[in-house]
């Protein structure tokens, strides 16, 4: 579903991503993790196509990242919501349904809005929302296409605990319908039991691609070591 081979990004004589390749295959729940600057960010976003690549090539479903055909393929969740402070939450999946061409855009428009709790806002404009909920409508959003690849980037920052259970749980049926999902977090908790398979970066470049299981069988066969701890063995300076 998303191939990257050599994938390199620079900032003048800075590297940001340096030359990394990796295949996500349909189904895969996908951990993208790594420290502050390893790189994540700004490989989700020249994924996208909101960042220009250096080198290399990005293919969606066999489409160049860019191409209008790739597009219609994937959905993206930043970090920090970008929504219209002048649109409803109901406008913007009013708006998002009709871009996309989404058939039947009201009925799934309201079970996400139902599931995330924003029934009663949804005529409120988007300025007067909390970073929460603002997050939330990001959310449904990039939900509402239903596209085969979901490209998440701290999804979990700024929701509520109910909220955060009912993202996991869509997270596992979108797995279950063969939809992939590239989760970029800092809060390795929240995709502990998600995630079948996790890649961590570090200073631009991917020092893990492994699956769960293996990963814990290389750093010393115990199965009930922590993502964290994972996490802190690998990324640790020598």
């Amino acid at each position: 579903m998303l191939k990257i081979e050599h994938l390199t990004k620079k900032y003048k004589s800075i590297v940001a991503v340096d030359d990394i390749s990796f295949t996500l295959n349909q189904g895969n729940i996908v951990g993208l993790l790594g420290p502050n600057g390893a790189g994540k960010s700004t490989t989700i976003k020249t994924i996208v196509g909101l960042l220009r690549k250096t080198n290399g090539s990005i293919t969606v479903g066999g489409y160049s990242n860019t191409s209008r055909e790739a597009k219609k393929k994937f959905t993206y969740v930043p970090e920090v919501p970008e929504l219209y402070d002048m649109l409803t939450v109901w406008e913007h999946l009013k708006f998002i349904g009709y871009a996309y061409n989404v058939a039947n855009f009201e009925e799934k428009a309201e079970r996400l809005i139902e599931r995330y709790d924003l029934w009663d806002k949804k005529d409120k404009l988007a300025k007067e929302l909390s970073k929460g909920m603002k997050q939330k409508v990001s959310i449904c959003c990039g939900l509402l296409p239903e596209p085969d690849l979901y490209l998440f980037d701290e999804p979990m920052i700024g929701l509520d605990p109910k909220s955060i259970r009912e993202t996991k749980l869509i997270f596992k049926e979108l797995s279950k319908q063969q939809k992939t999902v590239l989760i970029s977090t800092h809060l390795l908790d929240s995709i502990e039991n998600l995630c079948q398979r996790v890649l961590v970066m570090k200073k631009g470049e991917i020092i893990v691609d492994m699956a769960m299981e293996e990963m814990k069988s290389k750093l010393g066969n115990n199965e009930n070591v922590s993502l964290e701890e994972l996490f802190l063995e690998v990324t640790k300076d020598e």
